[in-house]
């Protein structure tokens, strides 16, 4: 799945300095959580720990290369939640999921309970976003707006964002759902369809119910794969497919489960210690070449892909560990170069594939095998 040489470039990680992420600068990561490598060819990163989005113009071409542009912090030697000031249109709490949409970027600022979206990726520090979802304007900041109960305009740590065609798509997290947004064009705008929940007044982990086919307990990330719609359901330890792609009607359940042996199912491992080609420990992000699905199982520690879906298929590819029954933390010994330790997030294009392999507070670079 990837190339046995490791990876092509390295970022934040100075193999003789566990100590250097806790210090923010150009070029160091603290627990990163999301990756965007965009079409226009510049390299995104969601730095988690330090509560800021790094950005590169360019996709880096040498190890630890320090990041260009900087949201969320006035320098980058500064850290903290909404830089420990008021929240603004660029401040950032525990940021996670980045992805590109119609040409411009979004991130999910998951302890704002809001999703900045840029409509063209940043060129100047501290570049205010254009569309605030989740929140009525730059200065909320409440889970579901301070309510009780979601609506289709409130968030609740949305973790994941992706793009479908125009649509946009959020992981809604701690609402236990999916949202869509059709034709997006202002800040606060409601939702279109929801997915995992019924309606989109209702919250309760697995819809209230037993684990189904329509349920979530902690979606993450969700994409397109060969023409299906799949969506990492780490709190079940599965991946969901819809096989006719994004579903039209809310509360729609899957058609295809990768992970578990069927749709009442949710233990880790298919309820073993041990993984296995078939098995998911909390799933964070998922990428595709276009013809293999590649899933981070993280709390495996590894990446497990997939060319067929179906119903519990076996994986045909691995990376991070030398067997689909191993599952340590860079392979149970200290962090190498080709290791990894709890990835978080995914981004592939052109033949590379970005990870955010947050244990290591470290980004990779690496390009896919042929």
């Amino acid at each position: 799945m990837l190339a046995n040489d490791g990876p092509e470039v390295v970022l934040g990680w100075k193999a003789d300095d566990f100590a250097v992420a806790l210090q923010p600068s150009k070029s160091t990561l603290f627990g990163p959580r999301g990756v965007c490598l965009h079409s226009d060819g510049s390299l995104w990163v969601s730095d988690t720990g330090h509560h800021r989005l790094l950005g590169w113009p360019k996709a880096p071409t040498a190890d630890n290369q320090p990041a260009d542009i900087l949201i969320g912090q006035p320098n980058f030697e500064h850290e903290g939640r909404n830089a420990k000031a008021a929240p603004t249109a660029f401040s950032l709490n525990v940021p996670t999921g980045v992805a590109e949409w119609r040409g411009g970027l979004v991130v999910a600022d998951a302890w704002n309970h809001r999703v900045l979206i840029w409509r063209t990726p940043p060129k100047d520090h501290n570049q205010p976003a254009d569309i605030i979802l989740g929140q009525p304007d730059a200065d909320g900041v409440l889970a579901n707006r301070g309510g009780d109960a979601p609506t289709a305009t409130t968030l609740h740590w949305p973790y994941g964002v992706a793009s479908i065609g125009d649509k946009l798509i959020v992981c809604d997290t701690g609402n236990r759902r999916v949202l869509v947004w059709k034709d997006l064009v202002e800040t606060g705008q409601p939702a279109d369809a929801v997915i995992g929940q019924s309606d989109f007044t209702t919250r309760d982990e697995n819809a209230g119910e037993e684990v189904s086919a329509m349920s979530m307990r902690w979606p993450h990330a969700a994409l397109t794969w060969q023409g299906k719609f799949a969506v990492a359901d780490a709190g079940n330890n599965r991946v969901m497919l819809w096989s006719e792609g994004l579903p039209e009607v809310n509360g729609q359940p899957c058609d295809e489960l990768i992970g578990q042996s069927d749709f009442a199912a949710c233990d880790h491992n298919m309820a073993n210690y041990y993984p296995s080609s078939r098995a998911l420990n909390m799933p964070y992000a998922l990428a595709t070449d276009g013809n293999r699905l590649v899933v981070a199982d993280t709390a495996n520690s590894r990446l497990i892909g997939w060319t067929n879906g179906g119903i519990a298929p076996a994986a045909d590819r691995l990376a991070g560990q030398p067997d689909f029954a191993s599952k340590g933390d860079n392979g149970w010994g200290i962090a190498q170069r080709n290791s990894l330790c709890w990835p978080y997030g995914l981004s592939a294009l052109n033949g590379l594939v970005a990870i955010a392999d947050s244990g290591n507070n470290r980004v990779l670079l690496w390009k896919y095998a042929t």
